[in-house]
């Protein structure tokens, strides 16, 4: 059950304005090509000035990346039930997440994926949002994990959730699935979860 409180007007018309850009930005990227394609466009498409344009985003490659999704999943991760082991636990709360997007977030999604990696300009802020995603984890794991573990032990343990990401995302049009199945597979054949396991070696 989703405790937090349900969204206001003002913030359901700043969803309804950024998704709007997104779709906007990927038709006219699909259309002209990313390289062809300016903000100024994109803007009056989306039927909004220049300056709302960069209130949302800060450079026109920033359209191609979803940080939308990134906290409701750290939520649900944290929210999970304890018993349930960190890579199930993520598994879950990216299902979760994934679940409550609607049909034009998940067309933006899908969208954005397919373009993403092959922007240079976007695989770059790829990199710094996967190291921040590692922080955000590992912060979760502290909640999460009823033992005392290292900072180090819980980076090590969070790098392996976004590697699944990483493994998965590089051309998959949506991540949902494949990044389930990759969880699926890290917690069979590496045994992170297994109590005791000494994950330094």
């Amino acid at each position: 059950m989703d405790a937090r409180e349900p969204l206001g007007l003002r913030e359901r018309k700043k969803i309804r304005t950024r998704d709007a850009i997104r779709r906007e930005a990927f038709r006219l990227f699909e259309r002209n090509g990313y390289p062809n394609t300016t903000v100024e466009q994109i803007a009056e498409a989306a039927d909004i000035s220049s300056r709302t344009f960069f209130r949302y985003f800060p450079a026109k490659e920033h359209v191609l990346i979803d940080d939308d999704l990134i906290p409701p999943i750290i939520e649900a991760f944290i929210a999970a039930p304890p018993e349930l082991p960190p890579l199930e636990a993520y598994k879950q709360a990216v299902q979760t997440s994934f679940a409550k997007l609607t049909p034009e977030q998940r067309d933006n999604a899908i969208r954005g994926q397919r373009l993403m990696y092959s922007v240079p300009e976007a695989r770059a802020i790829l990199y710094s949002d996967y190291v921040r995603l590692i922080g955000l984890i590992a912060d979760a794991l502290m909640i999460r994990l009823a033992e005392p573990v290292s900072d180090f032990e819980r980076r090590i343990l969070a790098g392996s959730i976004v590697g699944v990401l990483i493994a998965c995302s590089d051309g998959t049009p949506m991540p949902g699935s494949p990044i389930s199945d990759g969880l699926d597979i890290l917690s069979r054949r590496l045994t992170l979860d297994s109590p005791g396991h000494d994950t330094m070696g």
